[in-house]
């Protein structure tokens, strides 16, 4: 079983496979790579080749190697997860095995570890393991659907069950949020959102700005992506706008909360402005997801 996975693993990262390997005078292959002491271009460009690191250790350049294969920035992995420098690359292969053995593709991992790299330092047993067994009792994604979560939301591999991923869901679905399936499929940036510091937090300002709880959980329910917008650079500017110059009413941006997802600068303010010059009336919702070919033709035929 264990040389099985070795073999797979081998396939991915064309790295040697044995961690007692020591740097000798004659050049080592490993799977088809010629490794020595001084590596050749163009890894010596890299930066942990340079002369001033000719002492760091065959496995640890086989380590390297192997990341950047795979699509790892090994300088920025090990930047953002110092864990990696002490990490044996056969921990580091065991990881890639396991996630091939949930359905994750090579050609996925390197956008994975990129965005979070503490992804390959992580427990397979303790960390891994309960994440999966997350996403199929818990949210009810089938196995062979595991790759487009995890592609969707990496995050879910480095955040804890007991801790992030379960309570989450708990907040959310007493909130009102029932479809399993968006939520993992469409919003699973909300399951690893913290409770306190973002989820409520971003409710209580729709509060602040003068809706009901009610309404303001009613938006967030047709709206699931207000609870990733911003305080300060979205709700509030927004809002202002909205409310100072366009003069809008709480009960349009109630029944469309979307309007938090347009650019303020690009969409807004523009379509606004034509509108005012025209002197037509145009309803918030048009004004801003119609295209300009069919905005222009709102604006011609006043609105209609």
């Amino acid at each position: 079983m264990a040389a099985a996975a070795a073999a797979a693993i081998s396939s991915v990262c064309f790295c040697s496979h044995n961690p007692s390997a020591q740097p000798s005078s004659s050049p080592q292959t490993t799977n088809n790579i010629q490794l020595t002491t001084k590596p050749k271009t163009p890894l010596q460009k890299h930066p942990l080749y340079q002369p001033a690191n000719s002492n760091l250790s065959l496995q640890f350049k086989e380590k390297i190697i192997c990341l950047e294969i795979i699509g790892v920035d090994s300088g920025k992995a090990m930047s953002l997860n110092p864990s990696l420098h002490s990490a044996s690359l056969q921990s580091i292969e065991y990881i890639i095995s396991f996630l091939q053995s949930k359905g994750i593709h090579q050609k996925d991992m390197g956008r994975i570890f990129g965005m979070c790299p503490h992804i390959l330092t992580s427990d397979i047993k303790s960390d891994l393991i309960p994440v999966f067994n997350f996403l199929y009792h818990d949210l009810k994604v089938p196995e062979a659907n595991f790759r487009s979560v995890i592609n969707k939301c990496p995050r879910l591999l480095t955040s804890s069950v007991r801790d992030q991923l379960k309570p989450a869901l708990f907040y959310l679905q007493r909130l009102g949020f029932r479809d399993l399936k968006a939520l993992a499929y469409q919003d699973p940036v909300l399951l690893v959102s913290s409770v306190e510091n973002t989820l409520i937090r971003k409710l209580d300002c729709l509060v602040e700005l003068g809706f009901s709880r009610n309404d303001a959980v009613g938006m967030v329910l047709r709206c699931p992506s207000l609870f990733t917008y911003s305080v300060e650079n979205n709700f509030k500017p927004k809002f202002e706008y909205f409310d100072k110059e366009m003069k809008g009413r709480l009960e349009e941006l109630k029944e469309f909360p979307a309007y938090f997802a347009f650019s303020l600068e690009k969409r807004i303010k523009p379509r606004h402005m034509e509108v005012v010059e025209s002197g037509v009336k145009v309803p918030l919702p048009l004004m801003l997801k119609s295209t300009d070919e069919e905005f222009r033709e709102l604006i011609r035929c006043g609105g209609r």
